[in-house]
């Protein structure tokens, strides 16, 4: 199995994040990807190779420009204005008050463009993002050739919260989607994304919503209990052209890997029965039974089962690295889920 990976996902190196009612250390670091790039090396997964350049384009083809012209710019405009610390959102539209209208100031504007407020963005974030992205479209590009069956994207930051035009839950370009519309401008007529990772895939969710050519199904906690909360209910099908082909699979606190991989064989059969071209994998960590931000109680062994099962569809298959925040046990996990999607353990 190939490995893209770029050493510019340590630009992204925050110090704060919002958790609890205080500014600590964020769960998102980059020692996350030492643990996982150790792992691999120790039980000889594959071979690391450098993202290729796909520009702007390829994000803009997903992401409104005003937001992505946001991302790339947010930083300096925050010194500008004079403030201090990270950037964090202090206020943002409320049902009380929708409106389509951007602020002026770097204060406001963050506000329009975030989701949550526990991701800060502070030098480096945009070009990591940027890279980021990258790492994800050289897999891709791979699996469309038909160069590879299988390919590990190992993105940092992850994705699968950014929506079309939000940022937030660690998330600025969503890689997953980024992905798919690129597979699809090469010329695959389905794509199906399965989000593996603990928290819902709210932006990928809401970017293909309203779209039959891409199918995403989630397992995760429960939004009446796990962030993002607001999104991720198993009666979300989709809309318009879309309906039928968004799947849910919302599970409670302390769910084991027996419960879990029901909700995973109801997934693999939806996807079976589309008939996608190719897979894309939102692979979290963070299912795991001791991550720190998470509820359920899988085991490192079941991760080798998880990617098992995943193999049984025998499509090209494309994983990109979201969560997983336990961090000593992060690479142990992800690696034996690879292993198990390549057949061995």
């Amino acid at each position: 199995m190939d490995i893209i990976y770029s050493e510019d996902h340590r630009l992204r190196a925050s110090k704060t994040e919002l958790y609890g009612g205080e500014l600590l250390p964020p769960f998102e670091c980059p020692e996350r990807m030492d643990y996982i790039l150790a792992a691999i090396r120790d039980r000889g997964l594959g071979t690391i190779h450098s993202p290729k350049d796909f520009g702007r384009e390829a994000i803009t083809a997903i992401h409104d420009e005003g937001f992505v012209t946001f991302i790339e710019t947010c930083w300096q405009e925050w010194q500008d204005a004079g403030f201090k610390g990270e950037a964090i959102a202090s206020a943002w539209p409320s049902r009380s008050m929708p409106s389509t209208r951007i602020p002026n100031f770097i204060d406001g504007k963050i506000g329009y463009y975030t989701l949550a407020s526990e991701t800060s963005i502070s030098a480096g974030t945009a070009e990591a993002a940027y890279t980021s992205a990258q790492v994800a479209l050289t897999g891709a590009e791979q699996i469309s050739q038909g160069s590879q069956q299988r390919i590990f994207s190992l993105c940092r930051p992850p994705g699968h919260h950014a929506s079309k035009d939000q940022y937030g839950g660690y998330c600025f370009y969503n890689n997953a989607a980024i992905t798919a519309q690129y597979m699809r401008d090469q010329g695959a007529a389905k794509i199906a994304i399965l989000d593996v990772d603990f928290h819902h895939g709210n932006g990928t969710q809401a970017i293909f919503y309203d779209r039959d050519d891409v199918l995403f199904l989630s397992i995760h906690g429960d939004p009446a209990d796990a962030f993002p909360y607001f999104l991720g209910h198993e009666d979300e099908k989709g809309e318009g052209k879309g309906m039928g082909y968004n799947f849910n699979y919302p599970l409670a606190p302390k769910t084991p890997y027996s419960t879990w991989a029901l909700a995973l064989a109801d997934a693999l059969n939806q996807i079976s029965t589309y008939g996608a071209d190719a897979l894309i994998v939102s692979f979290g960590a963070d299912t795991f039974e001791y991550d720190p931000i998470s509820f359920f109680k899988l085991t490192s062994n079941d991760f080798i089962d998880m990617g098992r099962k995943i193999a049984t569809l025998h499509l090209p298959t494309l994983t990109v690295m979201e969560g997983g925040y336990a961090v000593e046990e992060v690479g142990t996990n992800t690696v034996n889920f690879l292993l198990g999607l390549e057949g061995s353990s």
